[in-house]
Protein backbone atom coordinates (compact mmCIF):
# COMPACT_ATOMS: atom_id res chain seq x y z
CA UNK A 1 0.00 0.00 0.00
CA UNK A 2 2.85 2.37 0.91
CA UNK A 3 4.52 1.80 -2.48
CA UNK A 4 1.25 2.46 -4.29
CA UNK A 5 0.67 5.66 -2.39
CA UNK A 6 4.24 6.79 -3.15
CA UNK A 7 3.75 6.09 -6.87
CA UNK A 8 0.39 7.87 -6.84
CA UNK A 9 1.92 10.91 -5.17
CA UNK A 10 4.69 11.00 -7.76
CA UNK A 11 2.15 10.88 -10.59
CA UNK A 12 0.20 13.75 -9.04
CA UNK A 13 3.35 15.87 -8.95
CA UNK A 14 4.23 15.01 -12.55
CA UNK A 15 0.71 15.79 -13.74
CA UNK A 16 0.83 19.11 -11.89
CA UNK A 17 4.15 19.97 -13.57
CA UNK A 18 2.70 19.15 -16.99
CA UNK A 19 -0.11 21.65 -16.50
CA UNK A 20 2.19 24.51 -15.55
CA UNK A 21 3.13 27.21 -18.11
CA UNK A 22 6.70 27.32 -19.42
CA UNK A 23 7.58 30.30 -17.19
CA UNK A 24 6.74 28.29 -14.06
CA UNK A 25 8.68 25.27 -15.33
CA UNK A 26 11.70 27.48 -16.09
CA UNK A 27 11.50 29.05 -12.64
CA UNK A 28 11.36 25.63 -10.98
CA UNK A 29 14.30 24.40 -13.07
CA UNK A 30 16.42 27.42 -12.14
CA UNK A 31 15.44 27.03 -8.47
CA UNK A 32 16.44 23.36 -8.56
CA UNK A 33 19.78 24.21 -10.19
CA UNK A 34 20.54 26.91 -7.61
CA UNK A 35 19.65 24.59 -4.72
CA UNK A 36 21.86 21.88 -6.24
CA UNK A 37 24.76 24.33 -6.47
CA UNK A 38 24.32 25.40 -2.87
CA UNK A 39 24.22 21.77 -1.73
CA UNK A 40 27.41 21.06 -3.70
CA UNK A 41 29.08 24.10 -2.14
CA UNK A 42 28.28 22.82 1.36
CA UNK A 43 29.12 19.15 0.83
CA UNK A 44 32.14 19.31 -1.49
CA UNK A 45 35.06 21.24 -0.04
CA UNK A 46 37.50 20.82 -2.93
CA UNK A 47 35.72 22.10 -6.05
CA UNK A 48 38.34 20.51 -8.27
CA UNK A 49 36.39 17.29 -7.72
CA UNK A 50 33.70 18.70 -9.99
CA UNK A 51 36.12 18.71 -12.93
CA UNK A 52 37.22 15.16 -12.10
CA UNK A 53 33.60 14.01 -11.91
CA UNK A 54 32.82 15.81 -15.19
CA UNK A 55 35.66 14.05 -17.01
CA UNK A 56 34.72 10.70 -15.46
CA UNK A 57 31.08 11.03 -16.60
CA UNK A 58 32.25 12.00 -20.10
CA UNK A 59 34.34 8.81 -20.12
CA UNK A 60 31.26 6.85 -18.97
CA UNK A 61 29.31 8.29 -21.91
CA UNK A 62 32.00 7.05 -24.29
CA UNK A 63 31.78 3.59 -22.69
CA UNK A 64 28.04 3.59 -23.46
CA UNK A 65 28.89 4.27 -27.12
CA UNK A 66 31.49 1.51 -27.17
CA UNK A 67 28.91 -0.91 -25.76
CA UNK A 68 26.48 0.10 -28.49
CA UNK A 69 29.04 -0.34 -31.26
CA UNK A 70 30.16 -3.72 -29.94
CA UNK A 71 26.73 -5.22 -29.31
CA UNK A 72 24.44 -3.54 -31.85
CA UNK A 73 26.98 -3.43 -34.69
CA UNK A 74 25.66 -0.06 -35.83
CA UNK A 75 26.69 3.58 -35.49
CA UNK A 76 23.39 4.95 -36.75
CA UNK A 77 22.60 8.33 -35.20
CA UNK A 78 26.18 8.99 -34.11
CA UNK A 79 28.00 12.06 -35.42
CA UNK A 80 31.55 11.31 -36.54
CA UNK A 81 32.25 15.03 -36.74
CA UNK A 82 31.46 15.54 -33.07
CA UNK A 83 33.78 12.67 -32.23
CA UNK A 84 36.54 14.27 -34.30
CA UNK A 85 36.10 17.59 -32.48
CA UNK A 86 36.10 15.74 -29.16
CA UNK A 87 39.34 13.96 -30.05
CA UNK A 88 40.91 17.27 -31.08
CA UNK A 89 40.11 19.18 -27.89
CA UNK A 90 41.06 16.17 -25.74
CA UNK A 91 44.44 15.86 -27.47
CA UNK A 92 45.15 19.58 -27.05
CA UNK A 93 43.99 19.59 -23.42
CA UNK A 94 46.02 16.50 -22.59
CA UNK A 95 49.15 18.13 -24.07
CA UNK A 96 48.58 21.33 -22.06
CA UNK A 97 47.82 19.37 -18.90
CA UNK A 98 51.01 17.32 -19.31
CA UNK A 99 53.15 20.40 -19.86
CA UNK A 100 51.61 22.46 -17.06
CA UNK A 101 50.93 19.95 -14.27
CA UNK A 102 50.23 16.31 -15.14
CA UNK A 103 47.64 14.93 -12.71
CA UNK A 104 44.44 12.88 -12.57
CA UNK A 105 42.92 15.12 -15.28
CA UNK A 106 45.68 14.04 -17.68
CA UNK A 107 44.99 10.36 -16.98
CA UNK A 108 41.23 10.75 -17.51
CA UNK A 109 41.75 12.76 -20.71
CA UNK A 110 44.13 10.11 -22.04
CA UNK A 111 41.64 7.30 -21.35
CA UNK A 112 38.78 9.28 -22.92
CA UNK A 113 40.93 10.16 -25.94
CA UNK A 114 41.80 6.51 -26.55
CA UNK A 115 38.13 5.54 -26.27
CA UNK A 116 37.08 8.34 -28.64
CA UNK A 117 39.76 7.29 -31.15
CA UNK A 118 38.40 3.73 -31.03
CA UNK A 119 34.85 5.00 -31.65
CA UNK A 120 36.10 7.02 -34.64
CA UNK A 121 37.89 3.96 -36.02
CA UNK A 122 34.74 1.84 -35.73
CA UNK A 123 32.59 4.48 -37.44
CA UNK A 124 35.08 5.11 -40.26
CA UNK A 125 35.97 1.53 -41.07
CA UNK A 126 34.19 -1.32 -39.29
CA UNK A 127 30.64 0.12 -39.26
CA UNK A 128 30.92 2.48 -42.20
CA UNK A 129 27.83 1.07 -43.91
CA UNK A 130 25.59 2.12 -40.98
CA UNK A 131 26.97 5.67 -40.72
CA UNK A 132 24.45 8.21 -42.06
CA UNK A 133 26.89 10.69 -43.58
CA UNK A 134 24.28 12.87 -45.28
CA UNK A 135 22.74 13.77 -41.90
CA UNK A 136 26.12 14.52 -40.35
CA UNK A 137 26.69 17.63 -42.43
CA UNK A 138 27.81 20.38 -40.03
CA UNK A 139 31.00 21.98 -41.51
CA UNK A 140 33.86 21.59 -39.01
CA UNK A 141 35.63 24.77 -40.12
CA UNK A 142 32.59 26.73 -38.88
CA UNK A 143 33.66 25.61 -35.41
CA UNK A 144 37.44 25.14 -35.48
CA UNK A 145 38.41 28.41 -37.20
CA UNK A 146 36.40 30.77 -34.93
CA UNK A 147 37.68 28.90 -31.84
CA UNK A 148 41.28 29.27 -33.03
CA UNK A 149 40.85 33.00 -33.75
CA UNK A 150 39.19 33.57 -30.38
CA UNK A 151 41.98 31.66 -28.60
CA UNK A 152 44.59 33.90 -30.23
CA UNK A 153 42.71 36.97 -29.06
CA UNK A 154 41.61 35.86 -25.56
CA UNK A 155 43.66 33.34 -23.57
CA UNK A 156 45.16 32.99 -20.06
CA UNK A 157 47.13 36.13 -19.27
CA UNK A 158 50.94 36.19 -19.14
CA UNK A 159 53.59 38.81 -19.62
CA UNK A 160 54.77 37.10 -22.78
CA UNK A 161 53.02 35.12 -25.53
CA UNK A 162 52.31 31.66 -24.17
CA UNK A 163 51.68 28.86 -26.67
CA UNK A 164 50.29 26.66 -23.89
CA UNK A 165 47.87 29.41 -22.87
CA UNK A 166 46.59 29.81 -26.42
CA UNK A 167 46.19 26.04 -26.83
CA UNK A 168 44.37 25.80 -23.49
CA UNK A 169 41.95 28.54 -24.50
CA UNK A 170 41.42 26.80 -27.87
CA UNK A 171 40.43 23.51 -26.23
CA UNK A 172 38.07 25.28 -23.79
CA UNK A 173 36.29 27.10 -26.62
CA UNK A 174 36.24 24.00 -28.84
CA UNK A 175 34.82 21.79 -26.10
CA UNK A 176 31.96 24.22 -25.52
CA UNK A 177 30.68 23.80 -29.10
CA UNK A 178 31.95 20.31 -29.99
CA UNK A 179 28.48 18.83 -29.49
CA UNK A 180 26.95 21.03 -32.23
CA UNK A 181 27.37 18.44 -35.05
CA UNK A 182 25.77 15.73 -32.88
CA UNK A 183 22.78 17.94 -32.04
CA UNK A 184 22.48 18.99 -35.68
CA UNK A 185 22.47 15.36 -36.78
CA UNK A 186 19.79 14.48 -34.23
CA UNK A 187 17.64 17.38 -35.42
CA UNK A 188 18.05 16.19 -39.01
CA UNK A 189 17.08 12.64 -38.05
CA UNK A 190 14.16 13.82 -35.81
CA UNK A 191 14.44 10.54 -33.86
CA UNK A 192 17.27 9.36 -31.60
CA UNK A 193 17.93 5.79 -30.57
CA UNK A 194 18.61 5.07 -26.87
CA UNK A 195 22.40 4.66 -26.72
CA UNK A 196 23.10 7.91 -28.54
CA UNK A 197 20.67 9.77 -26.29
CA UNK A 198 22.32 8.22 -23.19
CA UNK A 199 25.69 9.45 -24.44
CA UNK A 200 24.51 13.02 -25.04
CA UNK A 201 22.74 13.06 -21.67
CA UNK A 202 26.03 12.03 -20.03
CA UNK A 203 27.66 15.01 -21.76
CA UNK A 204 24.93 17.24 -20.34
CA UNK A 205 25.54 16.02 -16.78
CA UNK A 206 29.29 16.42 -17.25
CA UNK A 207 28.81 20.00 -18.45
CA UNK A 208 26.60 20.82 -15.45
CA UNK A 209 29.31 19.64 -13.04
CA UNK A 210 32.00 21.54 -14.90
CA UNK A 211 29.85 24.66 -15.02
CA UNK A 212 29.15 24.26 -11.29
CA UNK A 213 32.88 24.58 -10.64
CA UNK A 214 33.03 27.92 -12.44
CA UNK A 215 29.87 29.25 -10.81
CA UNK A 216 31.10 28.35 -7.33
CA UNK A 217 34.42 30.05 -8.10
CA UNK A 218 32.53 33.23 -8.92
CA UNK A 219 30.40 32.93 -5.77
CA UNK A 220 33.37 32.31 -3.46
CA UNK A 221 35.34 35.24 -4.90
CA UNK A 222 32.20 37.42 -4.76
CA UNK A 223 32.37 37.98 -8.51
CA UNK A 224 35.97 39.26 -8.46
CA UNK A 225 36.95 37.20 -11.52
CA UNK A 226 34.14 38.66 -13.61
CA UNK A 227 35.16 42.24 -12.79
CA UNK A 228 38.68 41.60 -14.14
CA UNK A 229 37.26 42.47 -17.58
CA UNK A 230 37.53 46.11 -16.65
CA UNK A 231 41.25 45.64 -16.18
CA UNK A 232 41.80 44.15 -19.62
CA UNK A 233 41.66 40.53 -18.45
CA UNK A 234 39.03 38.73 -20.52
CA UNK A 235 40.07 35.09 -20.12
CA UNK A 236 38.07 34.01 -17.07
CA UNK A 237 34.79 35.63 -18.19
CA UNK A 238 35.17 34.08 -21.67
CA UNK A 239 35.89 30.62 -20.25
CA UNK A 240 32.90 30.99 -17.93
CA UNK A 241 30.72 32.08 -20.86
CA UNK A 242 31.88 29.09 -22.92
CA UNK A 243 30.87 26.72 -20.10
CA UNK A 244 27.49 28.41 -19.74
CA UNK A 245 26.82 28.21 -23.49
CA UNK A 246 27.41 24.48 -23.67
CA UNK A 247 25.43 23.86 -20.48
CA UNK A 248 22.38 25.71 -21.84
CA UNK A 249 22.72 23.99 -25.24
CA UNK A 250 22.62 20.57 -23.59
CA UNK A 251 19.99 21.54 -21.02
CA UNK A 252 17.33 21.64 -23.75
CA UNK A 253 18.29 18.14 -24.89
CA UNK A 254 18.33 16.83 -21.31
CA UNK A 255 14.78 18.14 -20.82
CA UNK A 256 13.47 16.10 -23.77
CA UNK A 257 15.59 13.11 -22.70
CA UNK A 258 14.04 13.03 -19.21
CA UNK A 259 10.58 13.64 -20.70
CA UNK A 260 11.03 10.64 -23.03
CA UNK A 261 12.17 8.41 -20.16
CA UNK A 262 9.19 9.51 -18.05
CA UNK A 263 6.82 8.71 -20.90
CA UNK A 264 8.43 5.28 -21.33
CA UNK A 265 9.69 5.97 -24.85
CA UNK A 266 12.71 3.96 -25.99
CA UNK A 267 13.16 6.11 -29.08
CA UNK A 268 13.54 9.79 -28.33
CA UNK A 269 11.87 12.34 -30.60
CA UNK A 270 13.39 15.77 -31.05
CA UNK A 271 11.15 18.81 -31.59
CA UNK A 272 11.16 20.22 -35.13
Amino acid sequence: MGAKRGGSGENVVLEWLKRQPMKVKSFLAVTFAVCSLMAMKLWVKDHDYFFVASEAIHAAGIIVLIYKLKTKKTCSGLSLRSQELTALFLAVRMFCSTVMEGDIHTVLDFATLLSTAWVMYMVRFKLKSTYIKELDNFPLYYIVVPCAILALMIHPYSYRMSVSGILWAFCVYLESVSVFPQLRMMQNAKMIEPFTSHYVFALGVARFLSCAHWILQVIETRGRYLFLVGHGYFWFPMAFLAEMIQTFILADFCYYYIKSLKDGQLIMRMPV
